[in-house]
């Protein structure tokens, strides 16, 4: 449990009126100072040696373009690292000053800090916060009058629609430090919640709560979406070894009881009713029962244990189940890319297995709001120097090496087809598509002008194709790749949002082993000496040299993606 101290000056007096009874005066009431500050610091974990503090403070003073708050511990409380704010100390007495990207604070406007700290004895909560010289004198917490939590809407056909995007503070930060990275640093991004430890914050980083927080304060009187990726199932990504994840194959209660619950828990805070929350549900795993499994030459045993267990299915529509009865939550499935499932033998498989797992434990299509595809992977959005229906030197642009009799060569004729074929088994008409366009762009010196010499289906095809990986199967930090289109609401038929799922500059891999408690194996996919597998024709991979594990910040591709962004930066 936290334990919070909110400071507030006059939040409530008593005053003896003429028969002296205690009169109850609120704030705003003629007569009553202003409230100069409040401070909200709440430690969200103590394990007895060391904790995690998350701090909001509000200015009900002048505009401010610069902050600082400082408070003094009374016990030997020594803070380690922070973020959102740059933290010093000396002594007992800590000062939280603002970064370069938060330091206007309006009046009535909040701002959020956190950091991480040691211990030992006693962990009291500061008694007293200053906001630039001037104190924010602290109530007990039993019974100031509080503002009510908005209550839950209806959801909305398209929940970007109209609405801002949640800036994750931790991402955000993290681009800025990056040479040219303040053009892009703005940008919303997916949070990952991909183990359980995530929910509370890792290694003192945000958790669920701290985001959701944030979230409200970047929210303001408008509307605002929060993008969550819902990532842990038991055998997680039985194809890829980058990406497995913490529980094992039949560790489908502990995926429900210490996962999806604890989530759906927080979720369906009244406190949070005024978000939509957009919920993307397993990346990589439905799409991996019908293409890697059986008698195919990509199967793999994970996969197969996985079909038959059937953990997949359920987790799936557990998650469905618990998240869609949050009236404020918008789940989208994950829906693999053209690249993946846009042939005929995966198409339609596909989605009858998507609507099995939208009916399994409990779920039901109405807890569906839409799928989304290409997350964290690098097919192009659209490709205009040909079509699946060019044909060159007799022969049709299926037949060549790239295309390789797909039905589609890009992400949104992929969606826009797939999302109709969801309806024909019998999800409702009016689901939305997302398609992930962090790493899309292909921009840069190599992005073709035209299409290529029509000698030959394959010369025209390769010539002109935008995605210049070596093979379509190939995914792991690939080499050339660039930022594509901006998050954008409704940009296309049928499509809800281009979005930023994955965080650019996030590894998708480790390129040699690397020692780690988080799950993740070493996948030769990643290893740019590698000479491929089935999945990828038997191709080298195209993946950077010197990156670091899954999830974890890889500058080098940070700057290429940039180098490469298409549309361009400025």
């Amino acid at each position: 449990m936290s334990r919070s101290r909110t400071a507030i000056l006059a939040a409530l007096a008593l005053v003896a009126g003429a028969s002296g009874t205690a009169l109850a005066v609120v704030p705003g009431d003629p007569g009553i100072a202003a409230v100069p500050c409040t401070v909200d610091y709440k430690v969200q974990n103590d394990w007895g040696t060391g904790f995690t503090a998350n701090v909001t403070v509000t200015n009900n003073s002048a505009a401010k373009s610069s902050w600082a708050v400082k408070w003094t511990y009374a016990g030997n409380q020594k803070v380690t690292n922070a973020w959102n704010a740059k933290v010093s100390q000396s002594g007992a007495a800590v000062t939280a000053a603002n970064e370069s990207y938060n330091g206007t604070l309006a009046t009535g406007g909040s701002v959020s800090f956190g950091f991480q700290g040691t211990y030992s004895g006693s962990n009291a909560i500061p008694a007293t916060f200053t906001l630039d010289g001037v104190t924010c004198n602290v109530d007990d917490g039993g019974g100031g009058p509080t503002t009510p939590p908005p209550g839950p809407g209806s959801r909305v056909d398209n929940p970007y629609a109209g609405a801002k995007v949640y800036v994750n503070p931790e991402w955000s930060a993290k681009a800025a430090a990056e040479p040219g990275g303040s053009r892009i640093s703005n940008q919303p991004t997916g949070v990952w919640l991909d183990r359980i430890a995530a929910i509370n914050g890792v290694n003192g980083g945000m958790g669920l709560r701290a985001h959701l927080d944030e979230a409200l304060r970047q929210k303001g009187s408008g509307e605002l979406v929060v993008q969550l990726v819902i990532y842990n199932l038991p055998g997680r990504d039985c194809a890829a070894l980058a990406s497995n994840g913490e529980l094992g194959a039949t560790e489908i209660d502990k995926y429900k009881t210490q996962y999806i619950d604890p989530i759906a828990a927080i979720l369906a805070d009244s406190k949070y009713a005024g978000l939509r929350i957009v919920t993307t549900i397993e990346i990589d795993s439905l799409p991996n029962l019908v293409t890697n499994t059986g008698s195919r030459p990509t199967a793999t045993p994970q996969c197969d244990v996985m079909k038959a267990n059937g953990n997949y299915v359920k987790g799936v529509g557990y998650a469905l189940n618990k998240l869609g009865d949050v009236a404020n939550v918008y789940n989208y499935i994950d829906a693999g890319h053209h690249g993946w499932i846009g042939w005929d033998d995966n198409f339609g498989a596909s989605a009858t297995v998507m609507k099995e797992a939208a009916t399994a434990e409990g779920a039901t299509v109405g807890d569906v709001h839409g799928f989304i595809s290409n997350t964290a992977n690098y097919s192009a959005l659209k490709e205009n120097n040909f079509t699946i229906n060019d044909s060159v030197a007799g022969k049709s642009v299926r037949e060549s090496k790239w295309v390789d009799w797909n039905r589609y060569v890009d992400e949104l004729s992929f969606a826009q087809a797939f999302r109709n074929q969801l309806v024909s088994v019998g999800f409702n008409s009016g689901i939305g598509m997302l398609i992930d366009t962090s790493r899309n762009g292909w921009g840069g010196t190599a992005r073709p002008a035209g299409p290529g010499a029509t000698t030959d289906v394959d010369t025209y095809v390769n010539g002109g194709r935008y995605d210049r990986r070596i093979h379509i199967g190939n995914w792991c930090n690939q080499s050339g790749a660039g930022l594509g289109e901006r998050p954008q609401a409704a940009p296309a038929a049928g499509i809800d949002a281009y979005v930023w799922m994955k965080p650019p500059g996030e590894s998708d891999g480790s390129s040699s082993a690397i020692p780690n408690d988080e799950g993740k194996g070493f996948d030769r996919m990643c290893d740019p000496t590698y000479t491929g597998n089935p999945r990828n024709g038997n191709n080298m991979s195209g993946a950077l040299p010197n990156s670091p594990l899954s999830g974890h910040w890889f500058s080098a591709q940070f700057q290429q993606l940039m180098q490469n962004a298409y549309p361009p930066l400025s």
